[in-house]
This record gives structure tokens, C-alpha cells and sequence, in this order.
């Protein structure tokens, strides 16, 4: 297979956002645009993916250097429109022998809307162009097509003629060409138009004119979600989580409510599952089959063990890792934990950084005290054992296997196995204390009434 790069258009400044983040670093599904481009280009096969930067959004490129290395960056100062922002790509593909891809970072195109133009490129295309036919072309550019899919150049809205006007077959602003030709066809292009910038629509035209093969290919307009302001940002959140409910219903997932259920972008979850009403999923979390996830729960960072039940109203954070047929109830949150098979905690909790070990109990109003202030230690519940109500666990404190904690008890040091550990004052009765107390208190209400 012919050698693939990609070359990512991000220089943008995304001014409708009106935001201080950078529009390419605002999240869809939990995860930056610019991700979800570069992670089409990595599903694509690119083993080069170069994106270019505006100078305005330092953010960007140093977002890009954390995930691909510098070599990934390129920076196009002054903006003079799209073919020369590829042409800022042309350093960093030096010595590269194979096909570009240029595509756009805010554009939430998947890998299999793209591969086509690979395609076209295999069977003799010099260049493909991606389209997709609107139902409102607007300001797209036009494809002016001959016969067939042989695309003969690209009219920008501003330029075009009320035939052109007319046509529907709209471009993505995504092509692939040889490298070569590509930095060859760009040396060319002249920014005599209605913007004057330099376009890489222009390179169809030149192309044309070099008796050279310049074919589209088209994905449903649906598929191309631009976003530009927080509203579409919102559309584009709305289409990605439709397409997830889809598919995880496909693939055998029960959600009695789907459209209240969230995914993040990378969210895994088993046949089998069932996820009830109002439950988010943040990034990282992998829930196995046969696992209920109860109404109004947040998981992030989490694995759900195969019949496990969590929720309702549950907040697993990162690191937690509840077991086979375990419950984490309501109003209970685990972070950093690694939760047993069979273990419970059905009320009211706070499990941070440790263990609990299979078929323990953790009663309503437990805490593990994790945090002194400035570093954190753990707790370890044994296999079996039983936390009463209301304790507090003061780490670093390890419960046995089969002990018993007494509620209300505040446990700082270590308890034995199969032992039960009281630690809580005596409890002291005062005879006649809350008559007298009340008595007392009525005399008061009294005279100042007077």
C-alpha cells in the first residue's frame, strides 16, 4: 500500500466561539476536536500527520507537540487561506514519498468517510476530492463535475455564477494527492479573487488544465458536522451521541431511555449491559457484561465488573475497579479503589484509594479518610469483613479478612482478622437530663414573652 500522510487544517481563530479556549480544544464526547481529526487520521493509516497551526493559539500547537512530537507542527503565519496553510506543511513532509490527506480539525469526520479518496487514488486518480451533496449549499464552494465522478474544478460561493450557484454538489475542503504534486500544484495557485487568498480549490482547476485525473467522491451530508460556534459545537455533541446510543443498542446494550444516557468518546460497554435513566459517562470507563448501571449515576476512569450493580445516583472517579457482582449504591463515590467480588457498599459512602477485598460489607456513612493534607494513603478491607455504619477509616489502616468494625467507630490502627474493633466514647446516661433541660428552656421562652 502506497505511503499515507495527513496534513490537518487548524489554524483557525474561531472567533464565533467567543471563548478563551481555543475553538479546536473544545470537547465533543469528552474529547478535543482536534483529537477526533487526528484520530481519523490515524485510523486512516497515516503514519505522517502533520497540523497546521495558527500563530494566535500557542495552546493548539502545544496541544498537538504533547500528543505527536514537534515534528507534528506547523505554523501558518499570516493566515492567507487554505493552500497556503498546506503549502506551511511542505517543510515538515519533506523527504515523505506517498499520498496527503488534507483534512480539517473541526470537522468530526471518521476515518470511513475519508478512506474513498484513497481509494480513487489507487485506481488512478491524480487528485480526490470529498464531497457530499446539501440540501442549502450556501456558502460552500461548488464541485462543477464533467461525466461520471470526473470533477473539473471548484468554485468558492463568492466566485461562482447563478448557474454555479445552482448546483448542490458542494465541497468538503478535503482532497489527497500524491505529495509531489500536490506542493507542485499549490507552488501555482495565485490568490487573484473575491478574498484574495490563496485557495486549495485551486489546485482542481490546475490539475484540470494539466490533463491530469481529478475524481470526487462523496459521504452523506450528515456526516460533515463543521462547528464554528458553541451552537454547533452543542449539534455536533448531539450528532456523535446519537450515533453512539445507535450503535450501543445494535450491540446489544438496554437502555430503557437512551436519550438521556452520555458517552464519552471512547466508552466500552458489553452486551448485556443495562444502563438506566440520566447515567454520564466521562472518559475511560469500560463496563463488562451483564453490569447494571442505575439512574443518575457518573462513571469516569472506571471498569465495571461483569454483573456488577451500580447506582442509583453512583459516582465511580478514575481508578475505580468494581468487581464481579458487586454494588456500589446510592450516594456512594469510589475513587482509586479496587472493589471485590461480591463486596458491597449500598449507602451513602466515600471509598478512596485502597481495597476491599471479596464479599465484604461496607455500611451506610463510611469514609476512608485518605488525605492528611498533602499526600494520600490507603485503606485495605479484607475478604469478608464488615464495616459498620458511620465509621471512619483513617488510612493507612488495613481491616482483616472476616473482622468487624462497630458503627460510629473511628479506626486508626490496624485490625486483626475475624476481630471486632470498638472505638467510640462509653456511653453515658444522665437520668432526668432532658426534662430538666426542656423545663428549663420553656421557663426561658417564657419570661422573655413577658
Amino acid at each position: 500500500m502506497t505511503a499515507r500522510a495527513a496534513v490537518i487544517l487548524a489554524a483557525g481563530k474561531g472567533e464565533r466561539m467567543k471563548s478563551p479556549t481555543p475553538k479546536l480544544l473544545h470537547k465533543v464526547a469528552g474529547r478535543a476536536l482536534l483529537d477526533h481529526a487526528i484520530d481519523a487520521a490515524e485510523a486512516l493509516g497515516c503514519e505522517k500527520i502533520v497540523v497546521v497551526v495558527g500563530a494566535h493559539a500557542p495552546a493548539v500547537g502545544a496541544h498537538v507537540e504533547k500528543r505527536l512530537g514537534p515534528g507534528a507542527v506547523a505554523v501558518q503565519d499570516p493566515p492567507l487561506g487554505t493552500g497556503h496553510a498546506v503549502l506551511a506543511a511542505k517543510d515538515a513532509l519533506a523527504g515523505f514519498d506517498g499520498d496527503v490527506i488534507v483534512t480539517l480539525a473541526d470537522g468530526m469526520l471518521g476515518a470511513p468517510a475519508m478512506a474513498p479518496l484513497f481509494d480513487l487514488r489507487a485506481d488512478g486518480a491524480d487528485v480526490a476530492v470529498l464531497g457530499f451533496e446539501a440540501a442549502e449549499p450556501g456558502a460552500y464552494g461548488r464541485l462543477i463535475l464533467g461525466g461520471g465522478d470526473v470533477l473539473l474544478r471548484i468554485v468558492e460561493a463568492k466566485d461562482a455564477r447563478p448557474d454555479e450557484l445552482a448546483v448542490k454538489a458542494c465541497n468538503s475542503g478535503i482532497l489527497a494527492a500524491d505529495r509531489a504534486l500536490l506542493f507542485h500544484l499549490l507552488a501555482k495557485v495565485g490568490n487573484d479573487n473575491a478574498k484574495g487568498e490563496y485557495y486549495l480549490t485551486d489546485v482542481v482547476g490546475l490539475a484540470t488544465e494539466a490533463a491530469l485525473s481529478v475524481r470526487a467522491a462523496f459521504a452523506p451530508e450528515e456526516d460533515f458536522q463543521g462547528v464554528n460556534s458553541q451552537a454547533e459545537l452543542a449539534a455536533a455533541e448531539a450528532a456523535f451521541q446519537a450515533r453512539r446510543r445507535r450503535q450501543a443498542m445494535i450491540d446489544g446494550v438496554t437502555m430503557p431511555a437512551p436519550e438521556t444516557v452520555w458517552f464519552a468518546w471512547d466508552t466500552q460497554v458489553a452486551p448485556g449491559v443495562t444502563i438506566e435513566q440520566n447515567v454520564v459517562f466521562a472518559p475511560g470507563v469500560r463496563v463488562e457484561t451483564g453490569a447494571v448501571i442505575r439512574a443518575f449515576s457518573h462513571l469516569e476512569g472506571a471498569r465495571v465488573g461483569p454483573g456488577a450493580l451500580i447506582g442509583p445516583y453512583a459516582r465511580l472517579r478514575p481508578g475505580a475497579d468494581i468487581g464481579e457482582d458487586a454494588h456500589i449504591g446510592n450516594f456512594v463515590e469510589v475513587k482509586k479503589v479496587k472493589v471485590g467480588k461480591g463486596a458491597k457498599a449500598n449507602h451513602l459512602s466515600y471509598l478512596g484509594d485502597g481495597t476491599v477485598g471479596a464479599g465484604a460489607n461496607i455500611g451506610a456513612g463510611t469514609i476512608f479518610c485518605n488525605y492528611d493534607g498533602f499526600d494520600k494513603f490507603d485503606t485495605h478491607v479484607g475478604e469478608g469483613a464488615f464495616i459498620g455504619s458511620n465509621s471512619a477509616l483513617v488510612a493507612p489502616v488495613t481491616v482483616g479478612p472476616g473482622a468487624y468494625t462497630g458503627s460510629g467507630s473511628v479506626i486508626t490502627k490496624d485490625v486483626t482478622g475475624d476481630a471486632l474493633a470498638l472505638a467510640r466514647p462509653a456511653q453515658v446516661e444522665k437520668a432526668g437530663w432532658a426534662a430538666a433541660f426542656r423545663a428549663r428552656k420553656l421557663k426561658e421562652r417564657a419570661d422573655r414573652g413577658r
